[in-house]
């Protein structure tokens, strides 16, 4: 059974920093792919950063150099590092892999961006 979990959220000040873990299990991990996505009140689910098994990385338009996405297979955990959060980063971040043809979510993990 693929589980993923997520943590390291919180509320923050703006300018401030947050490293969100995602921990997976029931996939072999470092063949996987990873990737972040968030959502906002009201929004639709959107594109953070993936991570490829070899460590390619990408980002949504508008990270901006701000968040960094890494992994450590040893551990089975993905990261992502937020630096510069402002009140727009205000979201539930999700993290997901894709196992057999199937997205996997985990439950999510709430930022709040405070101004």
């Amino acid at each position: 059974q693929v589980q993923l979990v997520e943590s390291g959220g919180g509320l923050v000040q703006a300018g401030g920093s947050l490293r969100l873990s995602c921990v997976a299990s029931g996939i072999t991990f470092r063949f996987n792919a990873m990737g972040w996505y968030r959502q906002a009140p009201g929004k639709q689910r959107e594109f953070v950063a993936t991570i490829t098994s070899d460590g390619t990385t990408n980002y949504g338009d508008f990270v901006k150099g701000r968040f960094t996405i890494s992994r450590d297979n040893a551990k089975d955990t993905a990261y992502l590092q937020m630096n510069a959060l402002a009140p727009d980063d205000t979201a539930v971040y999700y993290c997901s892999a894709v196992h057999i043809g199937r997205v996997y979510w985990g439950q999510g993990t709430q930022v709040t961006v405070s101004s």
